[in-house]
């Protein structure tokens, strides 16, 4: 009945979608496993994508050919830079989305991708030979031969859902969790364990106050997520989100929950999300703290549905009723389902290769919720990876390890497989050593000849991408060479608060000025506008930023030729970690886990420290 598959898919939300999509679209036979049909790339918490550090993601998986970007920006409702008033390192796009046309629309592009087949069934056992992954056994007792498998299980390992003093097996609301994958994988010799994450209730629109809330406003100019020029919304088009906050009212209704609070019962074991905390979790971490911002968020185009951002909890239903009543705009609130956390199975990323492959089971890939991280967009991007690196491994192709300088992927993976993770892991620029380069506007250029080199990119978007860097450098050189006279010129800086000039210099040493635009300036200029022509905006705007921050760009740069010995320094593979005893017990036990493939991946494990380092490489004979 079944074919043997290059690449095994289990599970087919966000980890799961861009797996199958990538090694797919890469030439690999896939079957894509999920226990339900209709709940394909499922938007289970918040019907957003991107955000600080995370749209950067979106756009990395994009440049490389994945689906997440083209899919956000279809289902978009309301698009918003976030940080525009920082450095463009820190510039991050964030999408509102019509939850069920995210999901119909990737399902769409799923089933129009050749290669892919579908089966709906759990999957509750994996087949093993010799230490090589060579299928899975499912619920209905199928075995299903694979050259390769990925577990993108999400929060369904043993899933448990809790609703005050209520206990509830799942791996989301009316969902059954998935059981038997973890029990084998111990007994195959990896380390598990638990942790939690939660979700606010979902209420009536039609039964809130939105005249006693503030409007959030969309921006007027959508760039969206994907670099390939498909349709998005119009700006006036944009759906509305409204903030209002909570009060020490609301506060002092949620404790009264405190006691039959699975958190604070002990009843959950499993560490939560330290940057996306509960209601609960906020009233008692900041004490001081007499309002929390609340956004108040609609599910999609055709619903009343909407999703309240920071009212994550666990707390009874009645407790959740109560306090939420007491929000402006909610005093007459009706709820479609109230929030709840979900406690499940998670294996600690150390177990695993940077290409996602596991180092007990060949040919094994983990991606997504199984290895600690929290978010869609963390997810997605790891199934990328995975799918792009069991579809090469399968036919006997070299890995593909995106560095840290080269995206937040990269940053996300490493910190993964060398740090590990307790809590709930969830990107921030701040990981990033390199963030002036990792922009979200450069994504293409710098993923996209590596996307298109191993076939998963199109023609299109490697040609676009080459289109975009040379209309960039005709008009950086435009710049360099027009003079900017007196004359011509001081009437628009007098107008942006900037001196005067007192002798000509090059237009692009203007840019350098604090408060001086591209777009202002070409507008005021007409002999630079008829030079330079009609140009988009995004492009003037990689015009902009390379110009102002090139000083910073080049400091980054060299960092990363300073590190690039490191980088590339190999540890073989039978390296004998126990002779180092120059060094740190902890160190030794924890290099000799994780057995790092290089010295600069050895240096960020934590408890090895410089020192460290430099005996290994004296050691190896360097």
């Amino acid at each position: 009945m079944f074919p043997e598959y290059d690449v095994i898919v289990v599970g087919a939300g966000h980890a799961g979608c861009e797996a199958a999509a990538g090694a797919a679209n890469m030439g690999s036979k896939v079957l894509l496993v999920t226990m339900n049909m209709q709940t394909i790339a499922q938007m289970s918490c918040n019907p957003a994508m991107g955000g600080i550090a995370k749209g950067q993601i979106v756009r990395e998986i994009d440049a490389m050919g994945g689906y997440s970007g083209i899919v956000s920006d279809k289902s978009t409702i309301q698009f918003r830079m976030l940080n525009k008033s920082k450095g463009p390192g820190m510039w991050s796009p964030r999408a509102q989305n019509d939850r069920m046309l995210f999901a119909s629309t990737w399902r769409y592009m799923l089933e129009q991708t050749p290669n892919v087949d579908f089966w709906q069934d759990m999957v509750n056992g994996l087949i093993v030979s010799r230490g090589t992954i060579t299928g899975i056994v499912t619920g209905m007792g199928q075995r299903i031969m694979g050259k390769s498998v990925i577990l993108t299980n999400g929060t369904f390992l043993n899933g448990v859902i809790h609703i005050g003093e209520r206990q509830l097996g799942g791996g989301r609301m009316g969902e059954k969790g998935a059981t038997g994958i973890t029990e084998q994988l111990v007994e195959l010799g990896f380390e598990t364990a638990r942790l939690k994450t939660g979700t606010p209730p979902r209420v009536d629109g039609r039964s809130l106050d939105y005249t006693k809330m503030e409007r959030q406003e969309g921006d007027e100019e959508v760039t969206g997520f994907s670099y390939l020029p498909i349709a998005r919304i119009k700006p006036a088009d944009q759906r509305c989100c409204w903030i209002t906050y909570t009060s020490q009212d609301v506060h002092d209704i949620l404790k009264t929950g405190f006691e039959q609070s699975p958190m604070y019962r002990g009843r959950i074991k499993g560490s939560g999300p330290r940057y996306c905390p509960s209601i609960e979790d906020k009233i008692t971490r900041f004490a001081e703290k007499d309002r929390h911002q609340l956004f108040v968020e609609p599910e999609g185009w055709d619903t009343v549905e909407i999703y309240v951002n920071g009212f994550s909890t666990s707390l009874p239903e009645e407790v959740q009723y109560k306090a939420l009543s007491m929000v402006p705009g909610f005093e007459q609130v009706k709820f479609f389902r109230p929030g709840y956390a979900i406690e499940y199975d998670y294996f600690p990323p150390t177990q695993l290769k940077a290409t996602l492959e596991t180092k007990n089971i060949r040919n094994l890939f983990f991606a997504g919720q199984i290895n600690g991280t929290t978010g869609y967009e963390e997810a997605a991007c790891q199934g990328l990876m995975a799918g792009i690196n069991a579809s090469r491994l399968v036919h006997e192709q070299e890995p593909v390890v995106i560095k840290r300088s080269e995206g937040y992927i990269g940053v996300l993976i490493d910190d993964l497989i060398n740090k590990g993770t307790d809590e709930p892991y969830r990107m921030f620029t701040s990981r990033a050593e390199y963030r002036t380069l990792l922009r979200q506007d450069n994504a293409d250029f710098r993923l996209t000849p590596l996307g298109h080199s191993i076939g998963l990119a199109s023609d299109e978007r490697l040609t676009l991408m080459r289109e975009k860097d040379a209309e960039v450098s005709r008009i950086k050189k435009l710049l360099a060479e027009q003079h900017a006279e007196p004359a011509m010129f001081n009437d628009f800086l007098a107008d942006n608060n900037s001196s005067a000039l007192v002798e000509r210099t090059r237009a692009l040493k203007l840019l350098l000025r604090p408060g001086i635009g591209i777009k202002n300036m070409i507008a005021a200029i007409p002999e630079l506008k008829e030079k330079i022509g009609d140009v988009d905006p995004l492009i003037l705007e990689q015009v902009e930023i390379q110009v102002k921050y090139e000083i910073y760009i080049e400091k980054e740069q060299e960092m990363i030729k300073k590190m690039a010995g490191l980088e590339d320094l190999r540890i073989p593979a039978s390296f004998n970690y126990e002779k180092l005893t120059a060094i740190s017990i902890e160190a030794r036990q924890k290099l000799q886990k994780i057995r790092p493939e290089t010295i600069g991946q050895a240096g960020r494990i934590s408890g090895v420290n410089p020192s460290d380092i430099q005996i290994m490489i004296v050691y190896m004979g360097r």
